[in-house]
Parts: structure tokens; C-alpha cells; sequence
């Protein structure tokens, strides 16, 4: 018998599961999220290796779905040293890199950028030749002072090959284990977006470094020696350490969308919409297709705009651990403080003094933990209005997230699933199941590989299915970079966008294949 690791760290619990080679929970459990984040992921694989009894050489994978390089970002703590070069020179020069960033994130990745000749038009003519000379003698002057660089080319999503000299000339100055990030590579049209978006990734080098090897390291520790290891993408999917370390941004809004693949996993449902309730916030998303939908417009990380791909989601700030107060005029307000991972210090029903939402699903019979007498106290005309007030902020938010006013199915999972009121407007069926609560290192561990190719094709100058062929070889080359094993390889999804500004019969395709890991 064959066994995977899934561990999924969140704001306030780490989760870890171990299935067996036909994907049954084994065996999971839950625990609280530490400050340094890696005591937190050994506890929990320690506890479920020890109560599971099961043989640490038998696990032949392991997954880890971590907030890391969110936080780094958020916290600004822990970034790489950046140099920016953009090439696009003279024409990108009246906006330059980093504008509208928060200034505090500038001076942390020390602002150091260039705008160099090259880069492309729309149709892949060069706007000015590209200068290797000039190249080498920016590298000479910033010898020692960047940990990573980020290169940009005006639309090298039509022609990366000026970013891929950029790299070869920056590997042979800087040695072949400097971390370079392409943004060809990375984001989508749209130069500043992408920019950012290939900075972050750049700048999360340090992180996903201490990410991998920490979990790496307790893998070892824990006798788990055989097991191939992977880290969860934003799309619901997995990739291997090594091509984690070339885009650690990818680990960006992981944790929802390993919740929503475990909902659809334990629900078995291709199309629903997914509640994810934690200890401080309420993560909604949907399920197309038995993935989770991706957001159609720019997105902010820590307060930069970018455009790589991310999970179509809504978070509330709605937990197990949510305060609940009410103000002289009788006004209900929830969240969004919450006591987090000290719920069973602070919550009424554990002998706290702070009240949450979990101490008002204990007085109206909704759930059995604690000790119920500690809200006996609480009156239940009181205790029913704030599971209105529950009710409204949800059923809100299942609104904006959906697509037409017909009722959706919808599944719920997460430790502070227990708040849930038992009817929802717009809800035709509420499903749940009893490892709900660790649906997110579920998905982890259930998880397929993905590859993702986008790239703006003429159909004047290249007939339509040479072009899709074209894309989805490049997505499934992408896949086996990330560890998908080529004969399972399947498309998913084939999205063509018309430019209208662009002649040509200008298409921005994009392709995503996904495949079973090796």
C-alpha cells in the first residue's frame, strides 16, 4: 500500500491529512498555526504519521499548501533584493517601473530598475534593437547589490526571446544559480500588471527557498524519505519543489482553492459554489467544471496590482472565532477581529471571556463543543439575531459570486462550518460532509498537475488549429516541468479572447492541460 501527504497551513490551523492509493482519508487532523509557521506543519505531519500507524517510507507523496508567500508580501518580511529590467526603451519611459506601489515595498526590494532598448510591437516587430553590451554593463554596476532580477519586454507574450537572452547573458555574469523571473512566463497583455506581478515573483525567492527546505527537512525528520513533494498552485492544482522555487507566486491564494478542490472531491460535484469557513474569515469560490473559477480582472497583493492568474474568490471576514458584539443601540457587528488560533482560551464555551460566533452556534443548538453552560446566559432572542446577521453577511455573499439568479448548490467545508445557518436564500442544497473540516489538505493531497499557455496568435498568419495545437504542446510542457506525467496528460480549457485593436484577426489564446502526478 502507496499513502500521500496533504498538510494546508491557514491563519489559524494547520491542517494535515494521509490518503491511501485509491485516495480514502486515512487519517486527519487539525491544529493551530504557529508563529514560525514550520512548528506548526511538524506538528501536524507528526500527529497524523503517529495516529494513522502507518509506515513513513510508504508515503510516496507529499503536499504542502502554504500562506508563506502571501504573508512575506503582506508583512513585507523576508524579500529578495530586486533589480527591475525593462525592455522597451524609449518607448515605455513616461511610466516607470513601480509606480503606484506602496513606497514602504519600494525601499524593502531596494527600487533599483532600468529601461533598456528592445522589446516588441503587438505584431512582433522590435521598437529598437536590443543591446547586449548595454545589458552587461548595467549587470557590472549592480554586481552584488540585487539578489534576483525581473525582466520585462514590451509584449513578450508575442516574443520572449529577448527576456530569454536577457537571462542566458545574466546567468553567465551572475552564475547559473542566479534566480531570474521572465514575465513571458508569468503574467498576462497588460506591461505594468505583468511588471508587478514578475517583481513579486522575483522578490519571493528568500521565501520559497526556507518554504521548501524547511518542509523538505521535516519530511526527513519524520522517517518520510521516498515521497516525491510538491507545493499547491492557485489554480487547484500542484507543482513540483523545483519548479515552486522558480515561481514561488504561484502559491498566492492557494489555500481557498485547496478548499474548494477538497469540497468538490468529498461532495462529488463538478459545479457548485464552495463556503470555506475558518477560525477568522469565510472564503467563497466556484467550481466550474470540478475547478475552481479564476478572476477575470487585475488583482492586488499586498496592495500591487498584477494580472497572473488568480482564484475567482470572496473572503468575508465571518470565522469559528469571529467577535460578535452589539452596540447601545442594539446593533449586531461581526468581525472582523477574531480570536484566531486562541479560540479555546478565549471563546465563552471554553471558559474565556470574549464572545464568538462559535458561542452563539453552541446556545442555539447548532453545535456541541465546549462546555454549553458557559452560554447558558446568553438570551436566545439575542442569539437569533446574530445568526441573522450571520445569515445575511453569507447569503451576500453567495449573491455576488454568482452568475444568474437561479439557486446554487453549495457546498460547505471548514472548522467554523459549524456557524452555518441551516437554510440560505438562493441555496437549493446545502452539502456537507464529516471531514469537511479538512477539506483544504483534502485538496492538497488529491490534487493533479497543471500547465497554463497563453499567447497572442494572428489567425491571418497561422490558421486556427495550428495555433491551439501550438498552444496546448507549450501548456503540456509546462505541465511536465511542474511533474505531470505526459501520458495523462487531458485539456481542460481553451479560452480565445479577439483583440479588437489589433488587426490580423489578433487572438489572445490560452490553453490549460492537467495531468496525474509521475
Amino acid at each position: 500500500m502507496k499513502y500521500r501527504l496533504g498538510i494546508d497551513v491557514g491563519g489559524t490551523n494547520t491542517d494535515a491529512v494521509i490518503l491511501d492509493d485509491q485516495l480514502n482519508v486515512i487519517e486527519s487532523t487539525k491544529s493551530h498555526t504557529t508563529k514560525d509557521i514550520e512548528t506548526g506543519i511538524y506538528r501536524s505531519m507528526k500527529t497524523v504519521i503517529d495516529q494513522s500507524g502507518i509506515d513513513p517510507a510508504k508515503i510516496t507523496h507529499a503536499m504542502l499548501g502554504t500562506t508563506q508567500c502571501t504573508n512575506a508580501i503582506v508583512e513585507r518580511k523576508n524579500l529578495a533584493r530586486v533589480g527591475v529590467i525593462r525592455l522597451g526603451y524609449p518607448a515605455s519611459v513616461s511610466i516607470l517601473p513601480y509606480t503606484a506601489w506602496p513606497q514602504d515595498m519600494v525601499g524593502i526590494l531596494s527600487g533599483k530598475y532600468r529601461i533598456l532598448h528592445g522589446g516588441s510591437e503587438y505584431n512582433g516587430e522590435s521598437i529598437t534593437p536590443f543591446n547586449e553590451d548595454e545589458l552587461r554593463d548595467l549587470l557590472k554596476k549592480w554586481q552584488g547589490e540585487v539578489d534576483a532580477i525581473a525582466v520585462v519586454g514590451i509584449f513578450s507574450s508575442i516574443k520572449p526571446e529577448q527576456e530569454q537572452r536577457t537571462e542566458v547573458i545574466i546567468k553567465q555574469l551572475y552564475g547559473q544559480t542566479f534566480p531570474v523571473s521572465l514575465s513571458s512566463t508569468i503574467g498576462s497583455i497588460g506591461l505594468i500588471e505583468r511588471e508587478n506581478a514578475t517583481i513579486l515573483n522575483a522578490a519571493l525567492h528568500k521565501v520559497i527557498q526556507k518554504t521548501a527546505n524547511g518542509f523538505a527537512q521535516s519530511l526527513i525528520h519524520e522517517g518520510v524519505k521516498n515521497a516525491k513533494t510538491y507545493l499547491c498552485q492557485n489554480d487547484g492544482t500542484l507543482m513540483s519543489i523545483e519548479y515552486a522555487r522558480q515561481y514561488p507566486i504561484l502559491t498566492i491564494g492557494s489555500g481557498p482553492t485547496n478548499s474548494i478542490r477538497g469540497a468538490a472531491y468529498l461532495a462529488g460535484a463538478k459545479n457548485a459554489v464552495v463556503l470555506d469557513i475558518g477560525g477568522t474569515t469565510a472564503d467563497l469560490g466556484v467550481l466550474v467544471n470540478g475547478f475552481p473559477r479564476e478572476s477575470s480582472i487585475a488583482v492586488d497583493v499586498g496592495g500591487i496590482r498584477t494580472n497572473f492568474r488568480m482564484p475567482d474568490i470572496i473572503s468575508i471576514g465571518l470565522g469559528g472565532g469571529s467577535l460578535v458584539k452589539e452596540d447601545k443601540d442594539g446593533k449586531i457587528t461581526i468581525g472582523p477581529e477574531s480570536v484566531g488560533y486562541q479560540i479555546e482560551e478565549k471563546a465563552l464555551v471554553f471558559g474565556g471571556d470574549t464572545l464568538t460566533t462559535t458561542d452563539i452556534a453552541v446556545r442555539l443548538g447548532q453545535a456541541k463543543v465546549g462546555n454549553s453552560k458557559n452560554v447558558a446566559g446568553i438570551s436566545l432572542e439575542f442569539a437569533k439575531k446574530v445568526e441573522s446577521k450571520i445569515k445575511e453577511m453569507i447569503e451576500t455573499a453567495i449573491d455576488q459570486m454568482k452568475t444568474s439568479g437561479d439557486d446554487v448548490d453549495l457546498i460547505l467545508v471548514g472548522g467554523g462550518s459549524i456557524i452555518a445557518p441551516e437554510r440560505l436564500a438562493g441555496v437549493r442544497s446545502i452539502i456537507q460532509n464529516p471531514k469537511g473540516p479538512v477539506a483544504n489538505a483534502i485538496g492538497a493531497s488529491i490534487a493533479q498537475v497543471s500547465g497554463d499557455f497563453e499567447k497572442l496568435y494572428s489567425y491571418e498568419k497561422i490558421k486556427r488549429e495550428v495555433a491551439l495545437k501550438d498552444a496546448q504542446q507549450f501548456a503540456e510542457k509546462q505541465a511536465v516541468l511542474a511533474g505531470a506525467s505526459q501520458e495523462t496528460l487531458e485539456l481542460v480549457d481553451v479560452n480565445e479572447t479577439p483583440l479588437a485593436y489589433a488587426p490580423g484577426k489578433t487572438t489572445k489564446v490560452r490553453v490549460k492541460v492537467v495531468g496525474k502526478l509521475i
